[in-house]
C-alpha cells in the first residue's frame, strides 16, 4: 500500500553536489524517511560517450557560451522511461512558465516526475520539441544551472504531499493558496516592548478571528501583491 502511494522523482544533472543537500533536510527527509517520496538524482555525465564525460559543445552558427548535448540527454531519458511511465518530464529553463503555488498543486497530485536541470546556454532545441512535457522557471533570472530550480520545486511539491507536515492543514493555509498573501502570525507573549498582539486574537471568537484573517489577508495582498488578485481564474 506505501508503495502505491509513493511519490517519485529523478533528477538529471551534471552538478548533482548542488542539489543532495536541499533534498536531504527537513521536511524532505521527513517525507523520504516515511516513504512518502523517493528522489534520485541522475549524472548526465554517466551518460557521455566522450572519455572526458564532455556533456556540452558549441553551438551552431555561431554565439558565445555553449550548449548541453543532445545525445547524452537523449539516451538518460530514454533509459529512465524504459524504467517507468513518467507523468510529466520538466525542463527548468529561464523561458518556461513560472513556477507558483497553482502548479506546485497540481504537480503534487503525480506519481512520477522527471526532472532535466538545465546548464550553460540550454539544451539542443531538439529535446525540447520531442521529448519535455514542460518547461518551468521559478523566475525572471538566470541561475548557474538548474539545481536550484528543481530543488524549490520539489520542496514546494513534497511538503504538500499527505503527512509530510505534521499538521497538513498548514500547508493549507500558506501563502497564495487562494491566491492571497496569509495574515499576520504572533505568538506568546502578548505584548512586547509595547508592542500588542490584536485583541481579536486573544478573544476566543473562532468566527471573528477567521473573518479578521480573511479580511488581513485581502488587505496585505492588494498592498504587496497586487498581481495576486488579477490572477484569479
Amino acid at each position: 500500500m506505501q508503495k502505491e502511494k509513493q511519490m517519485r522523482f529523478d533528477i538529471i544533472t551534471v552538478l548533482p553536489e548542488l542539489i543532495e543537500g536541499p533534498l536531504n533536510f527537513s521536511i524532505i527527509k521527513r517525507a523520504k524517511d516515511k516513504g512518502l517520496v523517493n528522489i534520485e538524482l541522475h549524472n548526465l555525465r554517466d551518460f557521455s560517450k566522450n572519455k572526458h564525460r564532455q556533456v556540452d559543445d558549441y553551438p551552431f552558427g555561431g554565439k558565445a557560451g555553449m550548449v548541453m548535448m543532445i545525445e547524452p540527454i537523449y539516451d538518460a531519458i530514454n533509459f529512465l522511461k524504459s524504467q517507468r511511465k513518467y507523468d510529466e518530464i520538466i525542463y527548468t529553463s529561464p523561458d518556461g512558465e513560472l513556477f507558483d503555488q497553482k502548479i506546485a498543486n497540481e504537480l503534487s497530485l503525480k506519481k512520477n516526475i522527471l526532472i532535466l536541470c538545465g546548464h550553460y546556454k540550454g539544451i539542443d532545441h531538439r529535446i525540447r520539441e520531442n521529448l519535455i512535457t514542460r518547461e518551468i522557471s521559478i523566475g525572471n533570472y538566470v541561475l548557474t544551472g538548474g539545481e536550484i530550480a528543481a530543488a524549490v520545486m520539489v520542496d514546494s511539491i513534497v511538503r504538500l504531499l499527505p503527512d509530510a507536515i505534521s499538521d497538513e492543514t498548514s500547508a493549507l493555509s500558506d501563502s497564495f493558496q487562494d491566491n492571497l498573501l496569509a495574515p499576520p502570525v504572533y505568538t506568546r507573549p502578548a505584548e512586547f516592548n509595547g508592542w500588542k498582539v490584536p485583541d481579536i486574537l486573544l478573544s476566543g471568537n473562532e468566527a471573528e478571528i477567521d473573518k479578521w484573517k480573511y479580511e488581513q489577508s485581502v488587505l496585505r495582498t492588494k498592498n504587496l501583491r497586487p498581481d495576486l488578485l488579477n490572477d484569479e481564474d
